[in-house]
């Protein structure tokens, strides 16, 4: 009990009061701790310059830092563009709610433009993303945990980025699966939330092409090909990338509407839930087990 108190004291004087949100169990941030290092002018990378990196965060904190301040929160956004590291995190210091975004993974040849503000957005969601929330020593911490951030990221946050654009103009230049078409126009009747499925499921792709790259995986990671594990516990860790992209796939599926806030309390509002009838939109069992 001592040496559990001491280490927490410790943890506490070390990192001065603030909390890594990805950290927390040693796993990095939205993907594992990893040595890639893409550096400003590296060759066979994404066509993401700094204006469009800035331009995606400046539009995502646009959104977000009135709705951290309605909380008596203050939103802070690094932009470390000549950073070449391949992550991102999201830190607590009172009420100062950080996100760190760095040009290494947004210079990632699998990054779109929709994948990087799909990070942004994941980020965002370990603040605000609802239950369920990361284990920490004093039993749920302050941070949604990996799978309910990729949930809120497509869910939620990603509409809010996408719904003002000439998203038909967007979507025309995509290769989009059959699947992904046919599902989108079954789940949705209104054509603007019918494309904005259909972007929202591309973000998600190019994310999942980040997490095989980063695994140095061989099998492709397919809209038809769903991870088929069922988890005894909820993982709060970092789901395998096929679970992942069936996470991002499902938050774009899920037609509740993304301005119906999530709870801190209760995993199912503002969410599509098995307990309410749906069979699609629902976080997959691969990493989140319902309590009911």
């Amino acid at each position: 009990m001592r040496k559990g108190i001491l280490a927490t004291i410790v943890a506490m004087l070390v990192f001065g009061g603030q909390t890594l949100a990805c950290d927390e169990h040693g796993q990095g941030g939205i993907v594992e701790e990893n040595s890639l290092h893409i550096p400003v002018g590296a060759k066979s990378v994404n066509s993401m310059d700094e204006a469009m990196f800035n331009e995606t965060i400046d539009k995502v904190e646009a959104i977000y830092a009135p709705i951290f301040s309605a909380r008596g929160k203050r939103l802070v956004i690094e932009r470390k563009w000549t950073d070449g590291t391949v992550n991102a995190y999201a830190q607590q210091s009172g009420n100062t709610w950080k996100v760190s975004m760095f040009g290494g993974l947004a210079r990632h040849a699998a990054i779109t433009t929709d994948g990087f503000a799909t990070v942004v957005c994941h980020e965002i969601g370990h603040h605000i993303g609802g239950q369920p929330k990361k284990k920490s020593w004093f039993g749920s911490s302050w941070a949604s945990n990996e799978g309910q951030a990729d949930y809120f990221a497509t869910s939620k946050c990603l509409r809010k980025f996408m719904e003002n654009d000439d998203n038909d103009a967007i979507v025309a230049d995509m290769e989009i699966p059959a699947l992904v078409v046919e599902t989108c126009e079954k789940q949705f009747s209104n054509e603007s939330d019918i494309v904005m499925c259909k972007r929202g499921a591309m973000a998600g792709l190019s994310l999942a092409g980040l997490f095989k790259d980063l695994r140095n995986l061989t099998t492709p990671l397919k809209f038809d090909t769903p991870d088929t594990r069922v988890v005894s516990t909820t993982d709060h860790n970092h789901p395998q990338p096929q679970c992942r992209l069936d996470t991002y796939w499902n938050g774009a599926l899920c037609d509740v509407d993304a301005y119906t806030d999530v709870s801190d309390r209760d995993y199912k509002v503002g969410t599509c839930t098995r307990v309410d009838g749906y069979e699609s939109g629902i976080r997959p069992l691969c990493w989140f087990k319902p309590s009911n």
